[in-house]
């Protein structure tokens, strides 16, 4: 999967093999031997990767295009999957967002919504806490 995800992720970011190397430091043909799984980046070049893809090295190292059917998100950005909206309105909100966003029973979320971009949620606490620091920040100016 690493060897996939870093042709298809430098084809993305529309680097040659050799722009790439440079960036990264080695020669051409370790990068021509990493997409074709005749080798794999050593721990820092993992790390370089994935700082210059700005994609997480779980992602980098695991994630598999064709079972997830899209290339493998930026750092910070997540495809749960698809839930269905039950009769009276309620959702499920896929574990592995629970557990990315530290989301459990009693969790309260905040609703949002922008007509033209859709829906979101925020935990209420950090909302509470997002708009306190607006209020300071508002305070220190005057």
């Amino acid at each position: 999967m690493i060897s996939q995800n870093i042709r298809s992720l430098r084809e993305h970011e529309g680097f040659t093999q050799e722009g790439l190397a440079n960036q990264l430091g080695v020669a051409r043909q370790t990068v021509a031997k990493w997409e074709v799984g005749e080798a794999v980046p050593d721990l820092e070049n993992v790390q370089a990767l994935a700082d210059l893809f700005n994609v997480s090295i779980d992602d980098l190292v695991k994630h598999d295009e064709i079972a997830e059917g899209y290339p493998v998100p930026p750092r910070g950005k997540h495809i749960f999957g698809v839930v269905r909206v039950g009769e009276r309105g309620q959702i499920v909100i896929p574990k592995r967002a629970r557990e990315v966003f530290d989301i459990h029973p009693g969790t309260e979320l905040l609703v949002l919504g922008d007509e033209s971009q859709g829906i979101g949620m925020q935990k209420v606490e950090d909302a509470v806490a997002m708009m306190e620091q607006f209020g300071r920040a508002i305070s220190e100016r005057q």
